[in-house]
């Protein structure tokens, strides 16, 4: 969604890298350049005159005015400018101190407001509790189906006894489930109610009614992220009129310009609760007002990488390939298999890659990434025995050909494969000698001469970032550093017992044409 903004960023803050200080010419110049592309983004207005105040403000002073390196301050003003635009601290549903926790939802028809009681259902399971939808929106035609389909699928008990469809009484619906919530033992309701094309006094009037009726401790407001403008002057029309205590982004994963997100928080001054990317009952999180600013600027979002990572990887698969690890056992086919599963677990390869910092500027190539690839792989190790993934060598011509017409893959397909994961089994066991793990001693003192490769007097390839590593260059100097055993610099040779991180190569994981996938 904020491809075009963070593209124009990018450019205006290339352009400043080359200098050494920067005059008020030169602030004047790249606020100018920031407000445009923040209007091209559909940012309103108060919105953008607050953030080029401020930007203009802190620009001006002693941090940048005595810093080495003012583009990497700029850069960390306007990140820091977002943050605050965007909400600051994230803040977290409140519970009611007596249960049931009651979260009443609010928006117009079209904004994903069913679908994100689903999933806010499906969250808040996950998170150890037992609740309630309540199917109160009685006038759009199959809303009490809908509901009735996402809770069966989030395995949520839906309270529904009216059909809906224009028959029943929405405020009745609703303050009945709140005593049969109490009955059943539920400690959170979630109200759907109903919604509209356009705000209309009916529509206004019956979500006061039901908020009257339930006593909310949250009234969310469900945003869809591509509307523009009129979402925020819609948010406005429900803070006035029903009362709200936050704020839902729905459709993050749209190709609109964003400017609803920057804008509802500074403009309502409610806060953004969760958001919402995507279809499925798991495209949805919390929101983080730093990682959205991260992202925004093309520092990736390395937090949210890792607690989806989490989620994908059980805890018995973690230890499991730990204590392997540990004992110098070696990485097999079936480990392979294991770790693409849970990868594929956590979302397209591309929304993967896309949160670590840097991938920004692949956004080309991340874009014709196909995850059917990855399937092919998972085809070609699946036709293969047991015996064959955890012994790949006695994969001869017969029994390539056997997977590959068991996978529907060619035998140069299987090949390629095979030759990538001896490289990846060497790598491991390279990793294995870095972490200090059996075999590190060995790798550690093979040969001194491994300090004289490359380049002369035993100087290693340039450095990423700067002189502690860590972020490449042009971050704020604020970001966090990569701890030192972590240090890209030292994985890229040079050092006793570096190793050679892969390349990407991005021509063999394109969409290729429908006539390629049928050979």
């Amino acid at each position: 969604m904020f491809d075009t903004l963070s593209d124009r960023l990018s450019g205006i803050f290339g352009k400043l890298r080359g200098k050494g200080r920067l005059t008020d010419a030169d602030i004047d110049a790249t606020a100018r350049e920031i407000r445009l592309a923040l209007l091209e983004a559909d940012v309103a207005l108060p919105v953008v005159k607050s953030f080029i105040f401020n930007l203009k403000d802190r620009a001006r002073g002693a941090e940048v005015s005595q810093a080495l390196n003012p583009a990497q301050q700029i850069i960390k003003i306007v990140h820091e400018e977002l943050i605050n635009i965007l909400g600051g601290e994230g803040r977290r549903l409140q519970f009611a101190k007596n249960p049931p926790t009651v979260i009443m939802l609010a928006g117009l028809q079209g904004s994903g407001k069913t679908t994100l009681a689903g999933k806010l259902s499906r969250w808040l399971k996950n998170q150890g509790h037992q609740p309630l939808l309540v199917a109160a929106d009685l006038q759009r035609p199959n809303a009490v189906n809908q509901l009735q389909v996402l809770g069966g699928r989030a395995g949520v008990e839906v309270y529904a006894p009216q059909p809906g469809n224009g028959v029943g009484d929405p405020v009745q619906v609703a303050k009945d489930s709140i005593e049969y919530a109490r009955r059943q033992a539920k400690d959170i309701v979630i109200v759907d109610t109903a919604g509209r094309l356009g705000i209309d006094a009916e529509m206004m009037q019956q979500a006061r009614d039901i908020r009257a009726a339930v006593d909310p401790d949250e009234v969310i407001f469900v945003i869809d992220a591509m509307v523009g403008q009129d979402a925020v002057q819609t948010a406005e029309a429900f803070r006035d009129g029903v009362g709200i205590t936050g704020v839902v982004l729905s459709k993050l994963d749209g190709d609109a310009r964003g400017g609803a997100a920057l804008s509802v928080r500074h403009v309502t001054g409610e806060p953004i609760l969760f958001a919402s990317t995507g279809e499925k009952l798991e495209d949805f999180d919390l929101f983080h007002p730093d990682r959205m600013a991260s992202r925004i600027l093309g520092m990736g979002d390395v937090l949210t990488l890792i607690e989806q990572a989490e989620q994908a990887f059980d805890e018995d698969q973690k230890e499991k390939m730990t204590s392997k690890l540990l004992g110098g056992e070696q990485f097999t086919l079936e480990d392979f298999l294991e770790q693409l599963t849970a990868v594929r677990r956590m979302g397209p390869i591309a929304n993967i890659l896309g949160m670590m910092p840097g991938m920004g500027q692949m956004k080309a190539q991340l874009d014709e990434l196909d995850d059917s690839h990855f399937d092919r792989v998972t085809a070609i190790i699946r036709s293969m025995t047991p015996q064959e993934r955890t012994n790949p060598k006695i994969l001869n011509g017969s029994r390539r050909a056997r997977i590959a017409n068991g996978s529907g893959v060619t035998v140069m397909d299987v090949n390629q494969l095979l030759n990538r994961f001896a490289d990846a089994q060497k790598m491991m066991k390279q990793m294995t000698g870095m972490m200090g793990l059996p075999g590190a001693r060995r790798k550690a003192t093979k040969s001194p001469k491994n300090k004289r490769k490359g380049t002369k007097g035993g100087s290693s390839r340039p450095r990423v970032g700067g002189a502690g590593g860590g972020m490449p260059a042009g971050f704020p100097g604020g970001m966090p550093q990569l701890p030192p055993g972590l240090d890209p610099n030292a994985l890229g040779g040079g050092g006793a017992g570096g190793f050679k991180l892969p390349n990407i190569d991005f021509n063999k994981l394109m969409k290729q044409p429908k006539k390629d996938d049928e050979n």
